[in-house]
């Protein structure tokens, strides 16, 4: 079974946005993967979602029950088949934190977009309300392009 890890700063808007989106969208694709998400730092472990992530989510029909941020460990490098990063901040420490043989593994999760020319993934959490669904939208179109990218 593929696995894949979604990360962001804080693991309560971004990545537990994606890991919905995409679970979702595998699921209509006709695949069972082990998906889940973290954050490059701890600010929020133990908590659920960003309640707004969760309110724009749920209206396009993205599951987040049983979400709890957690910051990556090093197992994590080990467990999953792939590490994408919502941008470049992430990307960087994400590679600083990977032992080098691994590293293959991580990569920006907007290279996989169908539609967008963004290569990352803007953190939504000081904007305003659209900026929850203007990630959505990324979120859903990087989902579409790596699901087609494993066939």
């Amino acid at each position: 079974m593929k696995s894949f890890l979604f990360v962001c700063l804080g693991n309560i808007c971004r990545s537990p946005t994606a890991e919905a989106v995409f679970k979702f969208q595998a699921k209509q694709a006709g695949y069972d993967f082990k998906v889940s998400s973290a954050g490059t730092g701890a600010w929020h472990e133990g908590e659920p979602p960003d309640e707004r992530s969760i309110k724009a989510g749920m209206k396009r029909g993205y599951d987040f029950q049983g979400q709890i941020s957690r910051k990556i460990s090093q197992k994590d490098f080990l467990e999953y088949d792939y590490i994408l990063a919502m941008d470049k901040s992430n990307y960087q420490d994400l590679i600083m934190m990977c032992p080098e043989y691994l590293v293959p593994k991580i990569s920006l999760f907007l290279n996989f977009s169908t539609g967008s020319r963004l290569d990352e993934v803007p953190d939504p959490y000081y904007g305003g309300k659209d900026g929850f669904n203007d990630v959505l939208d990324l979120i859903e179109q990087a989902s579409e392009g790596l699901i087609l990218s494993l066939n």
